[in-house]
């Protein structure tokens, strides 16, 4: 556009001088002249002008040209003062994400996962992670997020919290399917070991019993009655070993809240466990494989979103499309989020802008404005060419005229 501008403006110029060599053969030539005379003019001041905004005419200095370089300080200022006032205010942020449903937006991203565009976006954000995975140190990362984890650990003291869970569980009965397993595990042991308990009785029967054989019906009638008496226990639900468990465990529970002895056994045994080599070890291996699999699972997203990861994520994007109550939840949330964020980092967002442009040089900034306006320029080279040429042409007729 640029070339074509310029030769419009030479072509105006043939004209022009053809046309004044051509006055005094035909009155019409005059008209052609001073068409062509204006319309040179009129490119030639527009040219000037659309120049001066970028660079020196020509390479010569002259004042108030070059208006976009000299003043480009000034105008990242104005560019992030514009982004402030216009989007990175809280009460803007607000009213504008009231029109959006990001929540049904993210439902329908979840559950369509065929699109190509939403498959390039997450598998450039796939590979970005994996990238993360990969560069930094497994070991040095899996010690930062095990102590970042034993810092947050160190700051809850979990007896209270261990003693209202457990007194929620009795409040609710939640803790007899725990005692049932128990006595069904405790059978299942009784059962496994036979022969180590009639040893045992054996062993401990003394001389005469032994002589008599009686040793062997005293065993069987022990495990007999511990038989029976798990039995016992696992269908009366009134049973007085049962009311006597669970009142161990509601004197457990209220120890763990009120009782400062049990209370710092807990915390002490939680220190132990904390300080243990073999939970760091242990926490190394669950560590280390969290991460492979993650790597593996991002390589293989065919894998990874057919499996039982898509298909929950698919019930997620459903949900999500479907229920009102959640999407107001979830949108309130991300509205609040987002104007929280930019209440907080809305001057160091737009400080960032306006630094980036700041720091670039005259002809970075000067090359990337006018790219961006583009062919829109040379048009005002273009229409100065021919709309100076008309009114050139509408004087003539009018000096002709009158």
């Amino acid at each position: 556009m640029r070339i074509a501008a310029t030769l419009l403006l030479v072509a105006m110029a043939g004209v022009f001088l053809l046309a004044h060599n051509m006055l005094t053969v035909h009155p019409a030539w005059g008209y052609v002249h001073a068409f062509a005379e204006a319309a040179m003019v009129g490119g030639l001041a527009d040219w000037f002008a659309v120049t001066a905004l970028f660079r020196h005419p020509m390479g010569v200095p002259i004042p108030h040209t070059a208006i976009i370089p000299q003043n480009k300080d000034r105008i990242a200022d104005t560019m992030a003062q514009f982004l402030q006032s216009n989007f990175l205010t809280p009460v803007v942020v607000a009213r504008r994400m009231r029109d959006m449903n990001v929540a049904k937006a993210a439902g329908d991203f979840l559950v369509k996962r065929g699109d190509s565009t939403e498959g390039r976006l997450r598998a450039g954000a796939a590979e970005l992670f994996v990238e993360l995975l990969e560069s930094l140190d497994p070991d040095r990362l899996g010690l930062q997020v095990k102590a970042g984890l034993a810092r947050q650990a160190e700051k809850i003291e979990l007896s209270p919290l261990l003693g209202k869970m457990l007194e929620a569980a009795i409040a609710d009965d939640r803790h007899r399917p725990l005692m049932d397993s128990m006595i069904r595990w405790a059978g299942l042991t009784l059962e496994d070991n036979e022969e180590m308990v009639r040893d045992m009785v054996q062993e401990r029967a003394n001389a005469i019993i032994r002589w008599t054989g009686l040793d062997g019906r005293l065993a069987n009638s022990v495990l007999d009655g511990l038989y029976r008496l798990l039995a016992e226990i696992l269908v009366d639900p009134e049973h007085p070993l049962r009311n006597k468990v669970q009142e161990g465990l509601e004197k457990l529970a209220h120890d763990l809240q009120h009782d400062p002895e049990t209370r710092a056994k807990v915390e002490r045994i939680k220190t132990d466990l904390l300080n243990n080599p073999a939970l760091n070890d242990w926490w190394m291996g669950v560590w280390e494989r969290l991460r492979l699999s993650l790597i593996e699972s991002i390589r293989n997203p065919d894998k990874a979103m057919g499996g039982e990861v898509g298909h929950s994520l698919a019930e997620l994007g459903a949900t999500l499309q479907s229920d009102p109550g959640l999407q107001m939840q979830v949108n309130r949330f991300a509205r609040r989020t987002l104007v929280g964020t930019v209440n907080r980092y809305g001057e160091q967002i737009v400080g960032l802008v306006s630094n980036t442009v700041k720091g670039w040089d005259a002809s970075t900034i000067t090359m990337r404005i006018e790219r961006a306006v583009g062919r829109d320029l040379q048009f005002i080279r273009i229409n100065g060419t021919l709309v100076g040429g008309l009114v050139g042409l509408t004087i003539h007729f009018l000096t002709e005229v009158f």
